[in-house]
């Protein structure tokens, strides 16, 4: 399985009074590399026509060392288990230049049918995109 990678630096909105980055940040930034991810390997349009949706279970984040004002991160996501209705994905963050190892993640998300709300098998053609 393909690792993707994806670069945010560090502004100052992201920074609390600290002067490190909020621990919630860090969801925005691993949601923004899933959703680059995503745009990677297929279109919405694969989602609309099967009227479709992710949906996030849980999250577990293991924070590791802070990042400051101006630091560029390289987030990876990278496939981890493909269940029958539910799949996870492993995310990391390090800080570009030193690789320090700031935040990993793995990211638990079910596949939900949008005209009922309820879960729907993870497709073989589904299981393909998160297979490469």
């Amino acid at each position: 399985m393909a690792t993707f990678s994806h670069q945010i630096k560090v502004r100052g909105f992201h920074c609390d009074m600290f002067q490190h980055v909020n621990n919630a940040r860090y969801l925005e930034f691993l949601e923004e590399t899933r959703w680059e991810w995503l745009n990677r390997m297929t279109s919405f349009e694969f989602f609309e026509k099967h009227q479709m949706s992710f949906v996030v279970v849980s999250i577990t984040i293991h924070y590791r060392w802070p990042s400051l004002l101006n630091d560029v991160l390289n987030i990876t996501v990278e496939t981890n288990h493909i269940g029958n209705r539910s799949a996870s994905v492993k995310q990391v963050i390090t800080r570009d230049g030193d690789s320090k190892l700031i935040a990993e993640a793995e990211v638990t998300f079910a596949m939900i049918d949008n005209r009922t709300g309820k879960s729907v098998p993870i497709s073989d053609e589904l299981k393909a995109f998160f297979e490469n």
